[in-house]
């Protein structure tokens, strides 16, 4: 028996591509793959690809990012 999850939760899922990460993030796909393979960044596999949570990317680039959520500007340290 699987179990759902609250409509709360799934509202706010977003799942990312490798490509879509590598975009983000600024790296290789290659980079990404590698950070999956060494458990840096969780990731779900459907079929032969991988999908990546984008609450994940967002905790793995958070250090790196200054300014303020407030006004919406960042900067890269």
């Amino acid at each position: 028996m699987s179990r759902a999850l609250p409509d709360s939760r799934l509202d706010d899922l977003r799942f990312l591509t490798v490509a879509e990460v590598a975009e983000v993030m600024r790296v290789s796909r290659m980079t990404v793959y590698r950070m999956v393979h060494a458990g840096e960044l969780p990731a779900v596999r459907f079929g032969r690809s991988f999908r990546v949570p984008e609450s994940a990317v967002l905790r793995a680039i958070e250090p790196t990012l200054g300014g303020s959520e407030s006004d919406g500007t960042f900067f890269i340290r």
